[in-house]
């Protein structure tokens, strides 16, 4: 067991939040547990799904704008296990992400629109250890999420057309990160049945696959004992970082 880390608390202070995600399934998959914690507390959460996952790894013939289709879909149903009915799709190509310009626009204008106090993104970063966890789709996520955040999103300067369109700007004071070495936990053990609900709506992705509620219980009850929780529980972590 590493070091003991913080475990989050509701008290009021986060009222709305922003998931940002390259692809349907990827907040199911890692973080859903967190979505159902804080839709269970109030928390009014809204998805930006970056692509709507056009190029995903089944087996099918469906054309890419048919397999957009079905994942959109897919991602709907996952998200109302959750507590989530607000899904923003930006349909940016899946497999050929990058931080440009554009996709820092239309996260920005979101966050412009939504207004949340707080911003969960996919971490930015290759990580060396576990590469399926850095698909580069996610990582380009991650970056244009957070150059999103800071400075675009609150910067009246940062695509003016934005506000010349009637989006103010808006300064989001926190952003949780997946993915990286944690600085907060989230007690997911309550949540799970509804995680693992989720997952189950992406059947194109994982309709065959028999292991998938031990695949999670293992992956959270891993993060809890790693992280200081006692056995039995489960967690999701994040690195917690101040954008105020």
């Amino acid at each position: 067991m590493t070091d003991a880390i913080p475990v989050f608390t509701a008290d009021g202070s986060i009222t709305r939040a922003l998931f940002v995600a390259a692809h349907p399934d990827d907040i199911d998959f890692g973080i859903a547990g967190t979505v159902a914690v804080l839709t269970s507390a109030g928390v009014e959460v809204s998805y930006c799904l970056v692509t709507s996952g056009d190029a995903g790894g089944d087996a099918s013939t469906h054309t890419k704008a048919e397999r957009a289709a079905i994942r959109e879909r897919e991602q709907r149903a996952a998200a109302a296990e959750v507590g989530v009915t607000d899904l923003t799709f930006l349909g940016f190509p899946d497999g050929m992400l990058e931080p440009t310009l554009e996709v820092r626009r239309e996260i920005a204008k979101v966050i412009r629109v939504k207004k949340p106090d707080l911003v969960v993104a996919q971490n930015p970063e290759r990580n060396w250890e576990r590469i399926y966890g850095s698909h580069p789709d996610h990582m380009a996520a991650g970056e244009a999420t957070m150059r999103a955040v800071y400075p675009d999103a609150r910067n009246p300067h940062f695509f003016p057309e934005l506000l010349a369109e009637g989006f103010a700007p808006h300064t989001v004071p926190q952003v949780w990160v997946a993915g990286m070495t944690p600085t907060m936990m989230v007690d997911t053990t309550e949540a799970f049945p509804r995680k693992l609900a989720a997952l189950r709506c992406h059947e194109s992705q994982v309709g065959d696959r028999e292991d998938l509620e031990e695949m999670l219980r293992t992956w959270g009850e891993t993060n809890a004992t790693t992280w200081g929780l006692p056995a039995g529980r489960l967690a999701e972590g994040f690195r917690v970082v101040n954008t105020a």
